[in-house]
Parts: structure tokens; C-alpha cells; sequence
């Protein structure tokens, strides 16, 4: 009978890798080549200029314009749909037989607005904790509501 390949993935908004359990009492093991790293950057190193100002509708007063987007946060939008597409491949090479996302909760939130149906079909359970600093060893605790390592 062939083991079920339970992959783990561990993600925060600029990082992530996956580890993989075969059955109880296996353990976890990384797996080779899929560990990831976006761009890590301060909102104020790209919006380094003082927003615009604009005056009142009716009168002379000036206020403090708000920038149309976020761009850190969109870099870690992205990088949930990189992450999303590697996965996608992986599954179509047949590598992994189920998913569990394990995720901060913003990036857990991204990674599942750009998820298709043929990875939400082999998920099997969420963590909504960033684990990606957690060694192996101590990911067994965090993970025994969603999967028996």
C-alpha cells in the first residue's frame, strides 16, 4: 500500500517551505527545493515622498492624500499567488497526495482567495499561526488538531 504524502506548508507574507509526513509516527521532512522567499521591504522604502496634498471641495484648506495602495502588501499578495502556482504544479507532477496550509492569517487569507479547485480539493486542514521560524521537531504540537505526525 503506498503511503500517503501529506505536504505541509508553512508560510508567512514574504517566506514559506514545506515539509512532507508519510503517516503517524514518520515525522516531517522538508522537501528539497521548495523553501521561498519574496521581497522583504518597508512600505517606506518604496513610498519614501511625502503623500500630496489637495484642497477642500469648498474653502482653502489643505489635507494629506492617501496613496492608492500598499505596495508591501501587494508584494505579499503576490507572493501567496507564487506560492499558489508552485503548489499547482506539484500536484499536477503528482508529488503530494494532500495539503495542509499552515499560514499567518492574512497570507492563509490570500493564499485561499487564488487557490483552484484542484488544490482546494486535496486540502486538508488550515493553521492560521505563522510557524515558519518553528523547527520541525516542535511542529508536531502545533499540528495535532489537523494531522497525527
Amino acid at each position: 500500500m503506498k503511503p500517503v504524502r501529506t505536504w505541509i506548508l508553512l508560510a508567512d507574507g514574504t517566506r514559506a517551505r514545506i515539509v512532507c509526513n508519510t503517516g503517524r509516527g514518520k515525522g516531517l521532512q522538508e522537501v528539497r527545493g521548495m523553501e521561498f522567499e519574496g521581497d522583504n521591504f518597508r512600505s517606506g522604502d518604496v513610498m519614501a515622498d511625502r503623500p500630496g496634498r489637495t484642497f477642500d471641495s469648498a474653502g482653502a484648506h489643505r489635507h494629506a492624500m492617501e496613496p492608492p495602495s500598499d505596495p508591501q502588501r501587494e508584494a505579499k499578495r503576490s507572493f501567496a499567488g507564487e506560492l499558489v502556482a508552485r503548489l499547482q504544479d506539484q500536484l499536477q507532477a503528482q508529488a503530494f497526495d494532500r495539503l495542509v496550509l499552515v499560514a499567518a492569517p492574512a497570507t492563509l487569507g490570500d493564499i485561499r482567495k487564488v487557490l483552484p479547485k484542484s488544490l482546494l480539493t486535496v486540502v486538508y486542514g488550515e493553521i492560521p499561526k505563522n510557524l515558519v521560524h518553528v523547527p520541525n521537531q516542535e511542529l508536531s504540537g502545533h499540528l495535532g488538531d489537523v494531522l497525527a505526525v
